[in-house]
């Protein structure tokens, strides 16, 4: 290939057929799993799922109720379980909580059965992003910011273990969709 011949553009309907198991989105909240994962799942023609909504719609609570009414230990027990259904049923994309692949047996499960893509980000773009809704229990009772970099920093070990990482950056979600697309391209 000469230097002013382009790259091929990397084909999702080639990769789409290759992929066998569920895309599993994890990361911190504001990462944009739930929107990318859209994007991402139009792109290879499959369906999307986000985990939250199913669990919202399983609990019939919303994510806080069920953090205020029986705890964070409850509520990893069901998003687990909700998850194990989710790539039980095949799922194309399914994005996660951003505690979910903290868990060691949902990460396992994850592991075991999907293909995890860590979606990353700087803090900063972090704050901004959950700072346009105030849904997140983890960031009622503090300073958003410091709250987020101590997460990032606890959690990143745990998201490290997803063979897949991409990074988010400020811009169109659609093109960290292709970012992705071409890491499965060439993990696969």
């Amino acid at each position: 290939m000469s230097a002013t011949t382009p790259l091929p553009e990397h084909d999702p309907a080639a990769i789409a057929a290759r992929i066998t198991q569920p895309v599993v989105l994890v990361g911190l909240m504001g990462v944009g799993k739930s929107t990318v994962g859209r994007k991402l799942a139009a792109m290879l023609r499959r369906d999307f799922v986000d985990a939250d909504e199913a669990i919202v719609e399983a609990a019939q609570r919303s994510i806080p109720e069920i953090f205020a009414t029986f705890g964070e230990a409850h509520f990893r027990d069901g998003e687990r379980r909700v998850i194990a259904r989710l790539i039980e049923e095949r799922h194309g994309v399914i994005a996660t909580g951003g505690g979910a692949f903290v868990d060691p047996s949902t990460r396992a499960l994850i592991l075991e059965r999907a293909i995890a893509v860590w979606i990353d980000c700087d803090v900063d773009t972090l704050v901004e992003r959950t700072a346009r809704r105030n849904t997140r229990p983890l960031l009622q009772n503090g300073d958003p910011k410091e709250i987020l970099t101590r997460l990032a920093a606890e959690r990143a070990p745990f998201y490290a273990e997803a063979p897949i990482r991409v990074t988010s950056v400020n811009g169109p979600h659609a093109d960290t969709a292709r970012a992705i697309l071409e890491a499965i391209d060439q993990w696969l």
